[in-house]
């Protein structure tokens, strides 16, 4: 069990959302639908600890961008010490919903995959649909996809109003286990 991110949960569960950090399996599966060959940038929601970052640094291009965004101060600090010297990441603390304003201030356009690890079914309604509706406008201008994981698909009507959904996939091996979700923005 990893004591600071238990501790953290405790804190926050409303924006922190798990026990524990998600699985290598879990990341495996939520990368498995990004071409990594031909996208100029990445954007991560939530990225915690960083399971999903390391991975998504593994198999990314040198020049891909890849902005990570971390509003928890403690994790942001953890992703900032692990990652500071990786070639076209920037660990950004602050909000999802802010995603564009990222994107100009890195010079990343266009953003053709947005992961997560924020937690829709504890989040504010609010919050949900900002944080949405800005991701729809942004990969509808790239053609790009939205992935995500749910412990449930309690929020799946929720992410039906902005995208069709192109697959759902589970990860067993994690705890526990999760749902992978991979939209792209609904046309209307």
């Amino acid at each position: 069990m990893n004591i600071k991110f238990l501790a953290e949960y405790i804190k926050h569960p409303k924006t922190v959302g798990a026990v524990a950090p998600s699985s290598k399996y879990l990341a495996e599966k939520m990368l498995e639908n990004i071409d990594f060959e031909n996208c100029s940038a990445i954007a991560e929601y939530g990225a915690g600890t960083g399971i999903f970052t390391a991975e998504v640094i593994r198999h990314k291009k040198k020049d891909t961008k890849f902005l990570v965004i971390e509003r928890n101060e403690r994790f942001y600090r953890i992703l900032r010490r692990k990652f500071a010297k990786c070639s076209n990441v920037f660990v950004i603390n602050g909000n999802a919903q802010d995603l564009r304003k990222y994107m100009k201030m890195c010079g990343a356009y266009p953003v053709d995959y947005i992961i997560s690890g924020l937690p829709f079914a504890s989040l504010p309604h609010d919050i949900s649909d900002r944080i949405l509706a800005e991701t729809k406008k942004i990969i509808a201008e790239s053609g790009g996809k939205f992935i995500t994981f749910q412990y449930t698909l309690f929020k799946r009507k929720l992410f039906e109003r902005f995208f069709d959904i192109d697959d759902i996939s589970v990860a067993i091996r994690n705890i526990p286990p999760a749902f992978v979700l991979t939209m792209t923005s609904k046309q209307r």
